[in-house]
């Protein structure tokens, strides 16, 4: 059976398997974060369309104050205090930025956390949810929702690690990045989640660290 033709079934196995894949450990050094890590999940959004499966991204609306606007990601934010856990929070963002509703989404399982450069905890939260569906988009938080297939994400060619330098601390760091994909830039965290959520369901990244 070819890997994009698993089952929900499948793919929650792999998760339950091989959740833990990446990140292998904190890239970060020490002494670079001077508080504790705030909170955050996100929902990465998979669905089947064309007879196989596609992962849903957004990409943010820009705001002059957030370094991360304008950036593709997965539909997610911080964990409020009203929140029970990481996956209520990814569902509630979802449902705020994009329209989909809890109704509509099959949680299948986590990934392991990651931490990010703006100090965020993320937990990914893997789901399935309702194709076709409508959305509803928050163009305060979210300027466009598209998708790209698997087949495409897990094709080696259209993936690469670059160093990036943190010249306060003289190393370098391991950043993802894939080529574009209909103009849209995939790469830092998000390709990283979406790196790892690949290898638990079987996929090879040779060069991913």
């Amino acid at each position: 059976m070819a890997k994009t033709d698993l089952t929900i079934a499948d793919i929650e196995a792999r998760l339950r398997a091989n959740a833990c894949l990446l990140p292998k450990a904190d890239p970060f050094p020490k002494n670079y974060f001077r508080k504790e890590p705030r909170a955050a999940s996100v929902l990465v959004p998979l669905f089947r369309e064309n007879d196989e499966w596609n992962l849903l991204f957004i990409r943010r609306t820009e705001h002059v104050s957030d370094r991360h606007s304008g950036q593709v990601a997965f539909p997610g934010g911080k964990v409020d205090a009203e929140d029970n856990d990481a996956v209520a929070a990814a569902l509630r963002e979802c449902k705020e930025e994009i329209g989909v509703a809890a109704r509509q989404i099959n949680v299948l399982g986590c990934l392991k956390n990651y931490r990010t450069v703006s100090n965020y905890l993320v937990t990914p939260v893997i789901a399935t949810i309702d194709w076709p569906v409508d959305l509803s988009i928050d163009n305060t938080e979210v300027d466009r929702v598209f998708s790209i297939p698997l087949s495409w994400l897990s094709d080696p060619a259209n993936f690469q690690i670059k160093e990036r330098l943190l010249p306060q601390f003289d190393v370098s760091l391991p950043v993802y990045y894939y080529q574009r994909y209909q103009g849209e830039l995939l790469w830092g965290i998000t390709a990283k989640i979406t790196v790892s959520l690949l290898m638990s369901l079987g996929f090879r990244f040779p060069s991913a660290p």
